[in-house]
């Protein structure tokens, strides 16, 4: 995607293999800032502490990360030791695991003298592919945007929940790719944003990247979603995905629940943008299986932004001694959900279809 004119990818790996550029996602939408990483240490921190986040690129992050791993120690006790730490950067996103495991079955076979080569070159391919699955998705879910553009005038109005846009994946996006290739056809849009409290992905970059591209939107209290609804001033809502059960529970940021009840209350049509990377063919029950990461509590107490000087601060909300719980993510029913946009097209909620899925996948 292009910023002020400008094509630029959230990752990418520094010529020679030495380094790899990151968008530092913690500083936007105030300032934008590309971060060096050297080091797998250093990209578990970028994973772990959010300077990247979003299940796709995190993946594509920790590919790179195994490959800077081979910068330092390319053998056997190094490249398992390092996977599983990189692996523990954080607990729900699949595509984490899924993008180590896939660089470890890689290298594993290789002589060490063979590995760094061949780990920066899967790196780049994971990262390049993640491009091609984002595209795709966008095609598939352009045809939910333009049936609805073509049962009546006026703009399509899609509401989404936290940052499921180009910023949470190498380029393009997953709930946000529709969005795009819609606006690129001419539709006319409106978009709500979500807030998505506590860390305010949809406020600080969801917003922001819509924006850049000019793309109309409106930011929203994430308790707003179900009033305009009831008011029928959502067509569609779309949201992006961190891990998928075979039987089509979706795990998504904290708060999608809620707009999938108020959507399923409200006959709206409720859709997640699911790389078939996001699918877990291992679990079935999303609500009892999957991990829910439990953040920091001050994510809660505190919010951070630009004051009137231009400076970034961060402000406490609550009373001095207030605990607070913060779990990142929940988990919304197959039943909740009117389907899966994927790279190879639109499927339904449910096991028989997922399975078939994967296998395709695995194909």
């Amino acid at each position: 995607m292009k910023v002020d004119g400008t094509p630029l990818r959230t990752i990418r790996a520094v010529a020679g293999g030495e380094a790899v550029e990151i968008i530092d996602q913690r500083l936007l939408p105030h300032r934008l800032v590309i971060e060096r990483v050297a080091s797998a240490d250093e990209m578990i921190v970028a994973i772990r502490d959010m300077w990247v986040r979003g299940a796709p690129l995190i993946g594509a992050s920790a590919a790179y990360g195994v490959a800077l791993l081979m910068n330092a120690d390319a053998g056997d006790a190094a490249l398992e030791a390092g996977c599983e730490r990189i692996r523990a950067a954080r607990p729900t996103a699949v595509n984490l695991a899924w993008a180590v495991d896939r660089m470890l079955s890689h290298l594993r076979p290789l002589p060490a003298a063979q590995r760094r080569a061949a780990a920066w070159a899967l790196a780049d391919a994971i990262a390049e592919e993640d491009v091609a699955v984002n595209r795709a998705i966008g095609e598939h879910g352009l045809a939910l945007i333009e049936a609805i553009a073509a049962r009546r005038p006026g703009p399509v109005k899609v509401l989404t929940h936290c940052n499921a846009g180009w910023l949470a994946t190498v380029d393009w996006g997953s709930a946000t790719a529709p969005i795009y290739r819609a606006q690129e056809r001419g539709i006319e849009l409106h978009v709500w944003v979500d807030e998505t409290r506590p860390r305010n992905q949809g406020a600080s970059l969801t917003a922001w990247e819509l924006g850049k591209a000019g793309v109309p939107h409106t930011l929203v209290a994430d308790n707003a979603g179900g009033h305009l609804m009831q008011r029928g001033e959502v067509d569609l809502c779309i949201v992006g995905c961190d891990r998928v059960t075979i039987r089509g529970d979706v795990c998504n940021k904290i708060g999608t629940y809620l707009k999938a009840l108020a959507a399923h209350d409200n006959g709206v049509p409720f859709y997640v943008a699911m790389p078939t990377s996001t699918l877990d063919p291992k679990l079935a029950d999303g609500v009892r299986e999957i991990p829910i990461e439990e953040r920091s509590a001050r994510e809660v107490t505190h919010i951070a932004g630009l004051t009137a000087a231009g400076e970034l601060a961060e402000v406490c909300l609550v009373p001095k001694g207030t605990t607070a719980a913060n779990p990142a993510f929940d988990v919304t029913p197959a039943r909740l959900v009117s389907g899966l946009v994927t790279e190879h097209g639109v499927f339904p909620a449910d096991e028989t279809a997922l399975r078939a899925l994967a296998a395709r996948s695995a194909r």
